[in-house]
């Protein structure tokens, strides 16, 4: 495909998925915020079935919101749903999935250094994590462990631990997340879609038929939506871990992935106890807390010189000549890259001084994390690394 148009589809589709989504997940923030502020009625609204009301001032008006205990006496001609939201937010993240880690599969899924995949393997294993990892899901979400919120969620958790570590081994690390990523997603929408909609549409027909609806349709979609909630920030990391490569790079990444998962969980947790007026600021600070011990857990070590690369004596012309034959295809002025045809993070090595400029970021991603160059697609040398180390550390000490 060629360079231009696909960068120019990867930010149509990375627009769009990012505008549904924050539809949807404003919807369902707001909804999960109303259902758990919803007070008891006075009596004359409890005598038409209404079980919680709210009252909410914005924009410069009052507004009055019930919600019945199953449904009100008749269907009113315009009732709003809520569901598209939900299905482009998965049909733009499909799509962006597909540009960005299927059509360039060789780029940013398959890492020679993991496993050696074709382009069509890569493929089929991707997908075929998203059909498993749901099927799991929604054949624990069917049985009565449903009704067991702890347990189920521990076996699901066990489960997510498996596949992460299980994708860590046959993709490259950004693409074993975006591929959680999109098994969670997916079971998000599976959950909008096989759950909550089905179970809606059930108390309409209901009431449509002048029947008593069965309360159970309103418990499974409460479920589903619960578990939707605490999967929201979860997926929100994921989406921007791209950018973040010292949480995916680690040796343990798919254990890293979980404790974020977890801790990310843990602050939706704090906020919907709030919701019912339960202060828990300990979840919180537990929190900050984990998140701080894990960044020092995962920081990359800083590489200290040997004896031999301490003496030895590197120039700046050997330093422009590596940086020019291992980065310069990405990070020139005119990229010669196949996928990155414009600089990536605009850093653009031009001559020596602009080298010495970004020296740090180039310790810490070339020399410390080791991420750099990108999937050491231009084969960087354990020699030229040395050489790199040797020279940016007499930089720091001019």
């Amino acid at each position: 495909m060629d360079p231009y148009l696909n960068e120019w589809l990867n930010l149509v589709i990375r627009f769009a998925h990012l505008i549904t989504g924050i539809a949807w997940i404003g919807a369902s923030f707001y909804f999960v915020w109303l259902d758990n502020h919803l007070q008891k009625p006075p009596q004359e609204k409890a005598d038409k079935g209404i079980g919680g009301d709210l009252w909410a001032i914005h924009g410069g008006g009052f507004y009055e919101v019930a919600k019945y205990k199953l449904a009100p006496p008749k269907i009113p001609s315009t009732l709003h749903w809520f569901k598209w939201e939900a299905y482009t937010t998965w049909i733009t993240g499909f799509l962006l999935l597909s540009l960005m880690f299927y059509v360039g599969a060789e780029t940013y899924l398959i890492d020679k250094r993991v496993a050696d995949l074709t382009q069509l393997q890569a493929i089929v294993l991707g997908m075929g994590s998203i059909v498993v990892g749901v099927g799991i899901y929604e054949t624990l979400v069917r049985t009565k462990l449903r009704n067991h919120g702890i347990i189920l969620g521990i076996i699901l958790l066990l489960v997510a631990t498996g596949l992460a570590y299980g994708l860590t081994q046959i993709f490259s690390a950004r693409g074993a997340y975006m591929h959680m990523g999109a098994i969670i997603g997916t079971i998000m929408a599976g959950n909008v879609f096989f759950g909550i909609m089905p179970s809606q549409r059930a108390l309409v027909n209901a009431v449509k038929a002048g029947t008593a609806p069965d309360p159970a349709y309103g418990l499974n979609a409460k479920v589903r939506s619960t578990h939707n909630t605490y999967t929201t920030l979860p997926i929100l990391f994921i989406m921007i871990s791209n950018h973040y490569p010292m949480t995916f790079n680690h040796s343990a990444n798919w254990l890293v992935l979980m404790a974020i998962i977890l801790i990310t969980a843990a602050v939706r947790q704090y906020f919907v106890l709030r919701h019912f007026g339960q202060q828990k600021p300990l979840i919180l600070v537990a929190s900050v807390l984990a998140t701080i011990v894990l960044a020092f857990a995962i920081a990359p070590r800083s590489v200290e010189l040997t004896p031999m690369q301490q003496q030895q004596v590197v120039t700046d012309t050997q330093v422009k000549q590596i940086i020019a034959q291992r980065c310069g295809s990405c990070h020139s002025e005119t990229p010669s890259d196949a996928i990155f045809t414009i600089a990536p993070a605009g850093l653009v090595f031009s001559n020596i001084s602009s080298i010495k400029q970004w020296g740090p970021r180039i310790k810490a991603r070339v020399i410390d994390a080791r991420d750099m160059p990108f999937m050491n697609k231009t084969g960087m040398t354990e020699q030229e690394r040395s050489q790199l180390a040797s020279w940016l550390a007499k930089l720091d000490q001019k």
